[in-house]
């Protein structure tokens, strides 16, 4: 049995511009794409249930998993998760530490049943956002692969986010195996590196919405990051699954009636999820 699931990443950029036409915009975008697997980010609590009205998923903001929030989020909004089948909250970790104390993010991890296959555990983190702030991405994404090994399943994780780093930022190589960590090493596969085309940009001067933050963040011209990402699991940590990347393109990276949905481009990535039967051979 073969489940073909769509993940989808979008930084919603809380209600920053014009809130109202950005969110339509979403919205209609979400019906479009019919994702299965939905990491927001960025994205106040009261505006989760419109932007997933009349999709059919089921959704959890942040807010609905800690008794108190992180300062800032009423201002700068969480994550929250959106899923094509019912979900349960398997962990919601807080990542802020005393020197990234102002991060109101928190990574949810969920367990989504795939029909005829079982769970699969779905990360939705948010890491640190300032360009000096690689030591903290480094602590983030450790705790990430240590959420991962605690609560995955035997089908290949699967997380997705705005990682707020490069692809060959250290916190990015250590995800994707290029380099260890603190003495500790994993290993996802890039969606985009298997399946995107081209560079995959997501947060880049050439959106309007970006504009301001870049200027105020890297004052450098045409600066253009790809900072968001959909991850799945090895099968050295899944030997008897495969998640396959068939496909990965941007989401939200066009104007429609002048308005741009987000200051960051969403990525999705269709994937192909199974379970392999038989021993695993050593290279």
């Amino acid at each position: 049995m073969v489940t073909a699931v769509r993940v989808m990443t979008l930084n919603v950029w809380n209600n920053r511009g014009d809130a109202e036409a950005r969110m339509a915009l979403i919205k209609a975008g979400l019906r479009r794409l019919e994702p299965d697997l939905v990491a927001f980010q960025e994205v106040l609590p009261d505006q989760l249930p419109d932007l997933i009205n009349g999709t059919r998923l089921h959704g959890t903001h942040q807010s609905q998993t800690v008794a108190t929030e992180p300062p800032h989020a009423d201002r700068y909004g969480g994550t929250a998760i959106a899923t094509r089948w019912p979900h349960r909250i398997a962990e919601a970790l807080n990542q802020r530490g005393t020197d990234a104390s102002d991060i109101p993010w928190l990574t949810l991890a969920a367990l989504v049943p795939l029909p005829e296959l079982g769970d699969v555990l779905f990360i939705a983190p948010t890491t640190s956002f300032r360009l000096e702030a690689e030591a903290q991405r480094e602590r983030q994404v450790l705790a990430l692969s240590d959420l991962d090994a605690r609560r995955r399943t035997a089908l290949p994780t699967v997380m997705a986010g705005d990682f707020n780093a490069d692809p060959d930022a250290a916190c990015i190589r250590y995800l994707t195996g290029r380099q260890s960590l603190a003495g500790h090493s994993t290993h996802f596969h890039d969606a985009w590196e298997v399946a995107g085309s081209g560079p995959g940009h997501t947060w880049t001067a050439e959106n309007p919405q970006a504009a301001e933050d870049i200027e105020r963040l890297v004052r450098q011209p045409g600066h253009r990051s790809r900072f968001d990402y959909v991850f799945v699991g090895s099968p050295h940590a899944h030997p008897h699954a495969y998640a396959r990347v068939r496909h990965a393109e941007l989401a939200f990276d066009k104007p429609v009636g002048g308005v741009w949905a987000s200051d960051h481009y969403g990525v999705v990535a269709d994937v192909e999820v199974g379970k392999k039967d038989g021993p695993t051979k050593a290279i």
